[in-house]
Formats: structure tokens, C-alpha cells, sequence
């Protein structure tokens, strides 16, 4: 595994292998924190932990470079923490385990954490770097991005000194992004007073799984399989045809993940259990076939297991399963100006429901106010109407591309000078802090970049070896051509 280290540029990757070995799932920060104060130390650069729990590193100008504008290099310190179902990886303590399969680097029954391991150690290869030629930089690397940008929703105005922010969280190589969604939480809970089980009743624990998830921002309108969508569908009909009561529910476990499982205990008399088995297999035929072409390993199972003493009741039941089957979840409509990027999307993360209490999180980004607002008070219109509370948390706009940005082009023209291919500029769906970061420095000029990386927030996170070179390349000599001030 550590053969990765040995990959060029070397300066990138034995960092990255460092970063890798240190626990830094998001809310789980104390490791990688103090593992990049005494990288700074060790570098001999400045560094502190800010208010927000964000790492700052200052470097100074090489001689004669002092009067160059000054330089944000920017990432995020957390990684989602996803596993496969046969692991037992512990995130908050287990070192991550890379390795080599063919062009890609991969984790095994992990994430891998290139998102933003990789702009993490992009930033630790420039501040160790004696050898580099730039002005002054300064690197932000900021606390829970991934699970709701509190390190860049808390950082203090006045702590940056920089003109140009550049953050290198994109995952396409060769394309420079300009602009991205705003997103905001939409939780819906309802607490409930559990009903006694009938002890005649029989349980049945159906299990949606095998999908291959995804990033609700990048991948959401690929028209992925929602786990918790697709359950549902289940749960109603057998609710509907054979006597089935909810037990309890439990879906997707990231805000910005599309979930890949989701499993219901459901009640319901012995004489029915064969035919939920029968309807299982039923709808993983539909399911199948509905998403031949993009899904491959949808798995529906059924176990039998001990009969609860408590289910929800009826009136709560129904108007849950109505909820969570009306709950808008993916695209709602594309940019008009950009008609192949979303523009407004849902997911519907995470159910948990049992116990007395329900709780639905869904993540919703748009690129406009106005339809982020829409696309919650649809949510909130829905939910209302089963009786449950909804509360929002977390909200961020939209990044307002511009298309002018001095460092956009600069980065365009040395792109070409090095590769010999035009640049692409792009717009994303996914939420970056740049949005963030500019309403606390909207002095500043923005352009967000990385190597290739696929199917980030899910188990088959890979990195792509071969595009991290040229990034190494192209950041090198832009820092090097960043104009007078």
C-alpha cells in the first residue's frame, strides 16, 4: 500500500500517503489537525488553528517575488466516512488503505479520501517546497466541509491576507470551475407514541443495497438509484397488500451521499411472509430492469427476524411512507444558460425511524436563491402534510461565476503553453466554500481545480495517477507567473 508513495510526483503523493494514515472523518478532526501543526513545524512555516478549527499556513515570498499578489491555497481537511458492508474499518481510529489498481488509486472497502486528501497534500507539497519560485501564500484548510462547511461558515473576516483564492477541490482535470450550487439541510421530524406488536405477527427485515451511490452533487443526475426511494416502493405495497406494519427504518448515513442502503423491519401475520419474500424478488426485477444501464448490483433480501415488541402506528405509518414516498429526490431542473448542469436538485439522504421518533435529512442545492427557496418549501409542503416538523440549518449560496477572472485565464493560458489543449470552464452542482469564502473576502479572485478523481463519498472512490502530474505541473508555474500586485 505504501507503494503510492513512490508514485510521481513524489512530493504529492508520499503526502498524501501520510494524510491517509491519519483518522479525519468530518466532526473527528483532533488527528489531522494536530498532524498538519507539526507538518508546518517540521516545514518551517507558520500555522495555527483558527477559531473555526481551520488550519492556516503562511509562507513567505521568495526574494524578489514580494510584491506579487498574494495566494490562498484552499481545501478540506475531512473526508466522508464510507465502508462496505463486510468491513470493519473504524474511521476514527483506523488508518485509511491505499492502493494501486492499474491507472487508479483506490481504497481498500473505504473511501479513499482524494476528496481533499489530494488538495491537502498539493498544499503541503508547495509549503515544503524551498525550491519554488512565488509571491506570498497563504493555505486555508478548513474543518467539515462535507458534512456542512462549518469550518468555512466560521471563519474570521480579517484572518486571510490574500488577492487570489485558489481551491483545489475540483475533480475533473482540465476543467476550472467558476462557479457552484448553494445548498441547504432540510430535516423533517416527528416524534410518536409506538404502538404495541402483535405477538401473533411475524418480522421480516428488507433490505435495499448493492446501488452504487454517489456524490448528491456531482453524480445526481446520472439518475443513480436512491436506496431509500426504492425501499419504499416496497414497504408500501406489502403495508397495502399483505398487512405489513413498520417496525423501524433506517436509510443512507451522509448528507451529501445518494444512499446506497436502506433496510425496514416490517410486521405482518405468518401467512404472509412467503408472499413479502415473492414481492422482494418482484421488485428487484422492476428495479432492475428500471435501471439497467446504470445500476448493476441492486440486491433486495429479505430475513426473517425476532418480532419487536413496538411498531409505529397506523396514522404515523402511513403518513410517513406517504411523505418519504412524495419527497422530491433528485433533479428538479437544469441551468438554462448551461442546460448540461443542474441546477436544482433534492436528495433524500437519511431516514431514521423508530423508537417514537422519525427523522428525514435531505440536502437541497441550487445555483439560484430563488429555486433553492422553491425546492424547500416543496419539501415543507410535503412533509407538513404527515403532521412532521421541519426545520432548515447550515444554508450557503450559490459561487456567481466570472468569466472575466484574472486567474482563470492565466490558469487557461499556462494550461495551454504546458499541455497544448485548451482548458474547459465549467460550473458545478456541487457545493464548494468558495461561495462562502467570498462573502467574508469578496475582494477576492476565485477559481477552484484538482486532478481526476471518480465516485467521491462512496466506497469505489478512486484517484486517477496519471492527471495528479500535471496538476503538480500547472500549479507549480502559475504560483511562479502570479502577476504584481
Amino acid at each position: 500500500m505504501s507503494e503510492i508513495k513512490n508514485l510521481n510526483p513524489a512530493c504529492i503523493w508520499k503526502n498524501f500517503y501520510a494524510l491517509t494514515q491519519v483518522p479525519r472523518p468530518s466532526g473527528h478532526l483532533e488527528k489531522v489537525q494536530q498532524f498538519l501543526l507539526d507538518f508546518a513545524k517540521a516545514a518551517g512555516v507558520e500555522a495555527f488553528k483558527d477559531p473555526a478549527d481551520n488550519i492556516v499556513m503562511r509562507k513567505p515570498a521568495s526574494p524578489g517575488m514580494e510584491g506579487k499578489k498574494g495566494v490562498i491555497l484552499q481545501a478540506h481537511m475531512d473526508m466522508v466516512p464510507q465502508k462496505t458492508p463486510e468491513s470493519t474499518h473504524n474511521f476514527e481510529t483506523d488508518p485509511i488503505q491505499p492502493w494501486i489498481d492499474g491507472e487508479w488509486v483506490k481504497a481498500k472497502g473505504t473511501t479513499l479520501g482524494a476528496d481533499n486528501g489530494l488538495g491537502v497534500a498539493a498544499i503541503m507539497a508547495v509549503m515544503e517546497d524551498k525550491t519554488l519560485k512565488h509571491g506570498p501564500i497563504e493555505a486555508l484548510i478548513t474543518a467539515d466541509e462535507e458534512t456542512g462547511m462549518f469550518g468555512a461558515n466560521a471563519l474570521p473576516a480579517g484572518e486571510l491576507n490574500g488577492d487570489i483564492l485558489m481551491n483545489l477541490d475540483s475533480e475533473t482535470w482540465g476543467k476550472f470551475v467558476i462557479g457552484s450550487a448553494g445548498g441547504i439541510d432540510v430535516t423533517a421530524t416527528l416524534d410518536y407514541q409506538e404502538a404495541e406488536t402483535d405477538p401473533e405477527d411475524a418480522a421480516v427485515k428488507v433490505t435495499v443495497k448493492g446501488l452504487r451511490g454517489g456524490h448528491s452533487g456531482l453524480e445526481i443526475h446520472e439518475g443513480r438509484g436512491n436506496a431509500n426511494k426504492l425501499l419504499v416502493r416496497l414497504v408500501r405495497e406489502a403495508i397495502e397488500e399483505l398487512d405489513a406494519r413498520l417496525a423501524c427504518w433506517q436509510g443512507g448515513n451522509m448528507r451529501n451521499a445518494i444512499p446506497f442502503k436502506a433496510e425496514a423491519v416490517l410486521t405482518l401475520p405468518k401467512e404472509n411472509v412467503e408472499a413479502l419474500k415473492e414481492l422482494a424478488q418482484d421488485w428487484l426485477e422492476d428495479f432492475t430492469d428500471e435501471y439497467k444501464g446504470i445500476e448493476s448490483g441492486i440486491e433486495v433480501i429479505c430475513e426473517d427476524v425476532e418480532t419487536p415488541a413496538k411498531e409505529v402506528p397506523v396514522e404515523i405509518q402511513d403518513n410517513l411512507i406517504n411523505a418519504i414516498y412524495g419527497c422530491h429526490d433528485g433533479v428538479i431542473r437544469m441551468i438554462p444558460s448551461y442546460p448540461s448542469v443542474v441546477e436544482t436538485s433534492s436528495n433524500l439522504a437519511i431516514i431514521n425511524i423508530g423508537g417514537g421518533k422519525a427523522s428525514l435529512q435531505i440536502l437541497a442545492r441550487s445555483s439560484r436563491e430563488d429555486m433553492k427557496d422553491y425546492i424547500v418549501k416543496t419539501l415543507e409542503s410535503c412533509f407538513n402534510m404527515a403532521g412532521m416538523k421541519v426545520e432548515t440549518a447550515g444554508s450557503y449560496g450559490g459561487w456567481d461565476p466570472n468569466p472575466e477572472s484574472p486567474i482563470l485565464h492565466l490558469l487557461l493560458k499556462e494550461y495551454k503553453e504546458l499541455f497544448g489543449q485548451d482548458g474547459i470552464i465549467q460550473v458545478d452542482h456541487a457545493g464548494l466554500e468558495c461561495s462562502i469564502i467570498l462573502g467574508k473576502y469578496p475582494h477576492l479572485d476565485v477559481v477552484s481545480l484538482g486532478p481526476t478523481m471518480k465516485s467521491p463519498h462512496t466506497t469505489t472512490e478512486r484517484a486517477l495517477i496519471a492527471t495528479v502530474e500535471p496538476f503538480w505541473q500547472l500549479l507549480k508555474k502559475t504560483l511562479e507567473d502570479i502577476p504584481e500586485k
